[in-house]
């Protein structure tokens, strides 16, 4: 791949322009388009929300018949499938543009490198790798999905400087300041679903939604509940947005109940301590969740953690000590050795507001 500093800075502004999409494409990956011509910009485009013009498409429309010739620059390969809309290679084609640079091969099987050889066979010439990492960045639950087939989990926890979710008796309003409370806001916008345990539902009766943010849509709510516990008054059965009951319950009368209600439930298999996590992403894969968010106890997110299944955690840490009786992050078994330690990656440390966060990914 040969590709030059102006080529960098226009993949720059088709990243940027991607971006522009972080809470509305889902379940379709986060993609930016720029077409260029004798060094200026004359097209610009990022895919909004599944069902609506790809960024390619977009960007030719503002180009026009100045697209002949052009050089287009994509921060993921163009789709050359019939989905909820046409291929965006064949309107590359017919646009005939002369070179298209990507920052990443599409993770889809049905695209996959499909996309480039289609355009390569008519003549264009295509370079891919640019700016890779950072368009990745963008997409880490559509990636997953499609080469892993669960979403890209990330575990959100306010605690202490000692470590302490909730004082003893489950009180948790509020641990953290306004300002977090906002932020965490922007992590439930731009998720495809929201997991919690029963026990939150009851201790806390949350309503998991997207506040103070226009996105259109709301996250799908999840609730692990193995033997359906959960009160058809809940509040997240009220408003917007579908709620799924995860249980391994066969009470078909309390299921009907919450079905009356307004909640889907799910019927899973029980592991050896409750609910098989492992099965119920496979179960979100199909129902295209990209990006799931964990806000729950110390059970959930330490039978989360035993299994593998956290991808990253979002941590918010007050400036205050709670004391060791409170409650703490993870539910996990002791430890023997120092060496069964689980190890993260810190990527990111910043204040928000009175508050520290704390980004932290799990090497694979």
């Amino acid at each position: 791949m040969t590709t030059s500093a102006a080529d960098a800075r226009f993949m720059a502004r088709a990243l940027q322009l991607a971006r522009r999409g972080l809470y509305t494409t889902d379940p379709n990956p986060r993609v930016g388009c720029v077409i260029v011509k004798d060094g200026k910009i004359i097209g610009e485009g990022w895919h909004v929300r599944a069902g609506e013009p790809h960024a390619e498409i977009l960007a030719l429309n503002q180009a026009g018949s100045h697209a002949h010739s052009a050089g287009v620059y994509l921060t993921l390969e163009p789709c050359c499938h019939h989905g909820r809309t046409p291929p965006c290679t064949q309107a590359l084609i017919k646009a005939g543009v002369k070179r298209v640079v990507a920052a990443m091969r599409d993770p889809n099987p049905q695209v996959a490198g499909k996309g480039f050889k289609e355009l390569e066979q008519q003549g264009i010439t295509v370079a891919a790798g640019l700016m890779e990492a950072e368009a990745a960045a963008l997409n880490p639950g559509f990636i997953q999905r499609m080469q892993h087939g669960r979403p890209y989990v990330r575990i959100k926890l306010a605690a202490s400087l000692d470590g302490r979710t909730a004082m003893a008796n489950g009180e948790s309003k509020w641990i953290t300041g306004d300002a977090a409370r906002a932020d965490v806001q922007k992590w439930r916008a731009r998720s495809s679903a929201i997991l919690t345990g029963v026990s939150t539902v009851l201790a806390d009766d949350p309503s998991l939604t997207v506040r103070d943010m226009d996105t259109g849509r709301q996250p799908l709510r999840l609730v692990v509940d193995s033997t359906l516990r959960m009160p058809p008054t809940a509040r997240m059965l009220r408003g917007k947005g579908r709620t799924l009951v995860v249980t391994a319950s066969q009470d078909a009368a309390r299921a009907d109940s919450l079905k009356r209600a307004g909640a889907e439930v799910l019927v899973l298999s029980a592991a050896q301590q409750g609910i098989d996590l492992a099965a119920l992403m496979r179960h979100l894969t199909l129902l295209e969740v990209n990006e799931l968010l964990v806000e729950a106890g110390a059970t959930l997110c330490g039978a989360m953690l035993k299994a593998n299944l956290v991808d990253e955690l979002v941590l918010y840490y007050a400036p205050h000590v709670m004391g060791g009786a409170e409650r703490g992050m993870f539910a996990l078994p002791p430890l023997a050795r120092m060496a069964d330690r689980a190890s993260f990656e810190i990527t990111d440390v910043r204040a928000v507001g009175q508050d520290w966060r704390m980004l932290m990914r799990v090497p694979r």
